[in-house]
């Protein structure tokens, strides 16, 4: 197949060569117009560049103008050096208009070596022909070899003919710093994107991956530094400039990279159709897109453009509480991240209290796939991550066009996502038991977020509103489950545990949940009827989630079942005693440290059933007393107690 390409390849040469410039350019460019309208994936990056450079400046009627230009300009280009390519330097020269070359006397005179910045600016292709004829000494660039190694060797050999030293990416700079050092010219493209090896530096607001080289071997072998462009002009001519940059004094290799982006941005915006936007300057590494910065650093200053990153939201609160900790890692990731979280209603006022998250877009309730894809798209998204395994968020982002989408693969979504995180085996097969939260971390991970400590899953926990001054204890009880009655511990226990911690102490009891759990509550007051000194205020079914959130922040502490509330108050540095039945608290416990749960070892559990249809002992065996003096031994001590760790069966 490299055979018949090169075959291919020169036989386009050959028929090219035959023709009137003007004509091949002239149908070069008609071409390249065609294939702004037949290649909709190039189309698409070169509106996505157009609209991260010039946003604020052009309308997208005017950047799709400056599109098509440059599709004709490529085009036009690629086909006028395919019919020069045989032709005498001497003849090409007739058809360049040169500027600025007389900035080369100073450092000639000097002995001084002479680095070229160029980029994919006009017809960068001519400048290998032109350059050793131009500037009347040694000059060489630095070269990445072709894939076809025929076509690469056909390259390689008429360039060398006509005096340029080529200097291969792989085997090093060493031989281009000598030549530097001799006083020779090398010149550098040096506007593409440098993967991971890159320093992280704005090109037009936005970070993106540079290469230093051109800023390296300046400062290091003292060579002066100029730009050099070939301008295109109409009718198959064009304009070539050589412009002399100023090093600053003790420039750093950071500093003079940042500069030649700015200069670069520079010379873009004489002439934007002329760069090659079909080229993915700003592209998101993969999978790592927030670990950027790993070897070279970032130099963040001057960015004006954040990474807007979208996080699909499961849809329960506990599950929403656990994924917290992968949001606050993938906020750590990088300096230039917008964070916006995309949740159904019912969990906006959650995501508003993690204090990493920049913006909340709530769903509306029944909107369909194609109404949150639209609403997805007005945010206008870098990338978004699926924390749901649900194939309707993979077809949201995919019909959002989103253009980085990644997650777990989920229920057969593989296709919609170009970031696919590998699962972690399940506790029955791996042989141990992970907590849930480890699977959404798992993912922030494989992004490339930097790894968290437990101390900075949750909030820290905050100091009582009323100043430490003396006050009745506040204890908030959730006694419902919305998964279902096989987490639910015994109304009446709850109502014996408020009676116990009553008789020694003054506390203030609120009972919260929704409104299916208003009979556990009127049991519970049932239960409660007619005792003194209980103070009990039923708030089952009348708080929102923001009301719930304020009644366990003013609380010192939460006694509850397995539930989303759980672990809210968890995420709020609230403590919690928490009942287990069906559930394993080593998979689901309340996050951080300071909490108790509560849970009888039976053969037939954990079942992680929402019924039980047995005799319910993994909840029925929880005395009231042993949950009674954890509620006690948390109020009076200072919270300092294992993670997790549940107490002997009871």
């Amino acid at each position: 197949m490299d055979l018949l390409t090169y075959i291919a390849v020169r036989l386009v040469w050959l028929v090219l060569g035959c023709l009137p410039l003007r004509l091949v350019v002239f149908l070069g460019r008609t071409l390249g117009k065609l294939g702004w309208y037949c290649a909709p994936a190039y189309r698409g990056l070169v509106r996505r560049n157009l609209g991260i450079a010039f946003g604020g400046e052009f309308n997208p009627k005017q950047r799709s103008a400056i599109g098509r230009e440059h599709f004709a300009r490529l085009a036009g280009n690629f086909a006028a050096g395919a019919c020069l390519s045989g032709v005498s330097v001497e003849r090409l020269m007739r058809l360049v208009d040169v500027e600025g070359v007389e900035h080369l006397q100073g450092p000639m005179a000097e002995g001084k070596g002479v680095v070229m910045f160029i980029g994919h600016l006009g017809n960068w292709e001519l400048l290998a022909r032109l350059s050793p004829r131009l500037f009347g000494r040694a000059c060489g660039t630095v070269y990445q070899r072709l894939s076809n190694p025929y076509v690469d060797a056909w390259v390689r050999r008429q360039r060398e003919a006509e005096g340029l030293l080529l200097f291969e990416r792989k085997e090093g700079f060493h031989s281009a710093m000598d030549l530097l050092r001799k006083g020779g010219v090398v010149g550098v493209l040096s506007d593409q994107h440098a993967g991971d090896g890159g320093l992280w530096c704005p090109l037009f607001g936005r970070l993106a991956s540079t290469t230093p080289l051109v800023a390296t071997m300046a400062l290091r072998t003292g060579a002066a530094l100029m730009a050099l462009v070939l301008h295109t002009r109409p009718g198959g001519r064009w304009r070539l400039v050589v412009e002399p940059l100023i090093l600053p004094g003790l420039a750093q290799t950071a500093e003079l990279t940042c500069q030649l982006n700015r200069k670069l941005e520079q010379l873009i915006r004489y002439d934007p159709a002329d760069w090659l936007w079909a080229h993915n300057r700003w592209k998101t590494p993969k999978p790592r897109f927030l670990a950027i910065g790993g070897k070279r650093g970032i130099q963040a200053e001057g960015v004006r453009q954040s990474f807007r990153l979208m996080v699909r939201s499961v849809n329960w609160l506990g599950d929403a509480v656990m994924m917290a900790p992968a949001v606050r890692a993938m906020r750590r990731g990088r300096p230039d991240l917008e964070l916006t979280v995309v949740c159904q209603a019912k969990l906006a006022g959650f995501w508003r209290t993690v204090s990493e998250v920049d913006k909340v877009v709530e769903l509306p309730s029944g909107v369909g796939i194609w109404g949150a894809a639209e609403l997805i798209r007005a945010g206008n998204y870098d990338g978004a991550v699926l924390f749901s395994n649900s194939l309707r968020t993979g077809l949201e982002v995919w019909f959002a066009g989103v253009p980085v989408r990644a997650g777990y693969r989920g229920h057969s979504r593989g296709m919609l996502l170009n970031f696919i995180c590998p699962e972690t085996p399940p506790p029955t097969q791996s042989g141990t038991v992970r907590h849930q939260v480890y699977h959404y971390l798992d993912l922030a991970y494989y992004l490339g977020a930097p790894q968290l400590g437990e101390a900075d899953w949750v909030a820290a926990r905050a100091s009582p509103a009323d100043g430490g001054t003396k006050r009745p204890w506040r204890v908030a009880v959730c006694p419902g489950a919305e998964y279902g009655a096989a987490k639910r511990w015994l109304p009446e226990r709850f109502a014996q545990v408020i009676r116990t911690v009553s008789e020694s102490h003054s506390v203030e009891w609120t009972l919260v949940g929704v409104a299916k759990d208003a009979p556990v509550g009127a049991a519970i007051e049932s239960g409660l009827a007619g005792i003194p000194g209980v103070g009990v205020r039923n708030r089952i079914g009348e708080t929102s989630l923001g009301e719930l959130v304020k009644v366990l922040q003013e609380s010192d502490l939460l006694l509850t079942n397995d539930t989303g509330t759980m672990h809210l108050a968890a995420s709020l540095g609230v403590r919690v005693v928490a009942v287990f039945g069906s559930t394993d608290a080593a998979l689901t416990g309340p996050l951080g440290a300071g909490h108790r749960v509560l849970q009888h070892r039976v053969p037939c559990g954990p079942c992680f059933q929402r019924e039980c249809h047995l005799d319910f002992a993994c909840m029925r065996d929880v005395s009231a007393d042993a949950v009674a003096s954890a509620v006690e031994s948390l109020l009076v001590s200072d919270g300092l107690g294992e993670k997790g760790s549940p107490a002997p069966p009871c």
